[in-house]
């Protein structure tokens, strides 16, 4: 695989704001992007059994509001929104956590903006890992996405294995996990915390954490 990683990630504006949900603390990591396509055809990517497999997992399931889905080996859940080509919500389910994702799409000029939201209660895997935990597994994603809008070009996914423990792949996992820290200091958090949990989620990304320490599980 080929990436620029730094063209790819400095396409992305990233995001982290606290709010409630369900009575309960909770933060909510956004990210926005342009891709050179359509609305309509973005959606279709997003929302197909058959594209979804392409440049993301196969996924089964009822992709209809009150349906449930399974990505393979990944997260699952229930649709709870689903307004085409502009807005669908799910329940994202994995390693025994409940989060939840919003995905926005919307015209500009003659590109599509995706933007796309993931919502956790802020419990110990949170204050452990902050917002990279799944922040680094939507770049990898949205990154995807990226490469099969141009090239129409399936991912392998032996090949995507390799290149996530080559150094070009290790780079990519530092520097978003970079990305991810300032925009968590810019939500207002200590820089000194939001170090230390980017640090170690950056290292699990990379391989590098100790067997004996939880990882992030995000599922992203």
């Amino acid at each position: 695989m080929d990436i620029d990683v730094a063209r790819v990630l400095g396409l992305v504006t990233r995001s982290v704001r606290n709010l409630e949900k369900d009575g309960k603390p909770a933060s909510a990591v956004t990210l926005t992007r342009l891709y050179d396509t359509s609305v309509d055809d973005l959606w279709d990517a997003l929302t197909s059994k058959e594209r979804i497999a392409r440049w993301f997992l196969p996924v089964e399931g009822d992709l209809q509001v009150g349906g449930k889905y399974q990505l393979k080996g990944n997260a699952g859940g229930t649709i709870t929104a689903c307004k085409p080509p502009t807005h669908f919500a799910a329940t994202w389910e994995f390693g025994g956590a409940l989060s939840w994702i919003d995905v926005a799409l919307a015209a500009e000029r003659d590109q599509a903006r995706l933007t796309l939201e993931h919502t956790a209660i802020i419990e110990d895997h949170w204050n452990q890992f902050g917002p990279g935990a799944v922040g680094i597994g939507w770049d990898l994603a949205i990154a995807g996405l990226e490469r099969y809008l141009a090239t129409g070009a399936s991912v392998d996914h032996a090949t995507a294995e390799a290149w996530m423990v080559s150094p070009e792949g290790k780079a990519f996992m530092s520097e978003s996990g970079e990305f991810w820290r300032a925009a968590h200091v810019a939500s207002g958090v200590d820089p000194i915390s939001a170090k230390e949990r980017s640090d170690r989620t950056i290292a699990f990304y990379r391989g590098e954490l100790p067997p004996d320490i939880a990882h992030p599980g995000t599922g992203s």
